[in-house]
């Protein structure tokens, strides 16, 4: 029998596909050192850090396509976590802090991000935005430090929500600063074209500045990313959800039934890629006339919070309508700012809370102090 050489590895390996990003292993240079010890095969898969958890299932596909190889008797491949750069290490060690905490993901340029939670709604024009904006500002007042990234790459506008504008300043190398405003930072396409022009992209020049958006950011230090989902349910949401290792989603709708015809889709979407959803918010879901207190369900009584509780999902809370939290997004000044003693100020505020809770949500310091 011939002798097993690594271009039988390497060939086999062209046929194991990252469905993040449609390519194989080997076009996306993540296979590593290939050791060949007579019939055993072992390498490691190199990704991003904060990819490490969401490759487990291609890298059981490496397994099964060299263990296929005639004459291969075993294969161990392991998923290998890299930095990107050299100064990295320097820099992750230079606080003394373990580079291997239990549930902390590093990535470059001394980034560590323990969380990562999904809004979605599975269409537009229910507030999810405006509920991943005022979810951000609300767990920062609860003491989190909370980056906001904008995944919806054709219509960003969580820049405008939360108040800041101007181009990303250079972090040195290929990455940039995020704008902060209220103690939260973000990064959004909207920061890098102007307001007029329209994102003519198709899903893989998408895909790739997505994946700049996580990897060339200097976010530094953060205990969670809150991530504005586009709506659908198409390759952006779900190259996210396997780029990423998401703590769950909280799935944003009104009481209408036709919102809610695309919300069950969104949440389909989130069981099959594995994706727990961490409860759901009814947005726009009574106005209460502020001169006599008639209340009024205009989008529907209810909806959500039937659909919520058929489905075993957690209602979150219930967002009235208000002029003052359009008005809020519209200055730049979300509600829990603007009006931290609303109404709908308390609920966001009581929403961070419990998705704290649902989702594990604390300071990565706490964590380290325990180890």
């Amino acid at each position: 029998m011939a002798d097993i050489t690594e271009d039988d590895v390497t060939t086999a390996l062209g046929a194991v596909i990252d469905p993040s990003q449609g390519k194989s292993v080997v076009a996306l240079g993540m296979v590593g050192p290939i050791h060949i010890k007579q019939s055993n095969i072992s390498f490691a898969l190199e990704v991003p850090a904060h990819r490490g958890p969401a490759m487990e299932p291609v890298r059981k596909a490496a397994e099964t396509a060299v263990r296929a190889i005639p004459g291969v008797t075993s294969a161990t491949v392991v998923v290998t976590a890299h930095s990107g750069s050299a100064t990295t290490s320097g820099s992750a060690s230079a606080d003394g802090g373990d580079d291997s905490d239990d549930g902390v993901v590093e990535r470059v340029h001394e980034i560590k991000v323990r969380r990562f939670v999904a809004v979605a709604s599975g269409k537009g024009g229910v507030g999810k935005s405006t509920t991943a904006v005022n979810l951000a500002i609300a767990l920062r007042l609860e003491g989190l430090r909370v980056g906001l990234l904008d995944a919806d790459v054709y219509g960003p506008s969580l820049p405008r929500m939360l108040g800041v504008s101007g181009r990303p300043a250079s972090a040195g190398g290929d990455m940039v600063r995020p704008l902060e405003n209220y103690g939260v930072q973000l990064m959004s396409m909207g920061l890098l074209v102007p307001d007029d022009v329209a994102m003519i992209w198709r899903g893989p020049m998408v895909q790739s500045a997505l994946t700049q958006m996580l990897d060339s950011v200097a976010w530094g230090t953060l205990d969670v990313i809150v991530i504005d989902l586009p709506p659908g349910t198409g390759d952006i949401q779900i190259s996210l959800a396997q780029q990423v290792s998401l703590a769950g989603a909280v799935v944003v709708s009104t009481p209408q039934d036709i919102a809610l015809l695309d919300v069950v889709k969104a949440i389909t979407m989130f069981d099959k890629a594995e994706v727990p959803v961490l409860g759901m918010v009814q947005n726009m879901a009574y106005w209460a006339c502020p001169d006599c207190g008639r209340t009024d369900h205009i989008f529907g009584d209810g909806g959500a919070a039937a659909e919520a509780e058929r489905r075993g999902i957690e209602l979150l809370g219930e967002i009235p309508l208000s002029l003052e939290v359009r008005t809020g997004g519209d200055s730049g000044t979300p509600v829990v700012v603007a009006s931290p003693r609303s109404e709908q100020a308390k609920t966001y505020r009581s929403i961070a809370r419990r998705l704290m809770e649902v989702a594990d949500l604390r300071k990565v310091d706490e964590e380290e102090e325990e180890a």
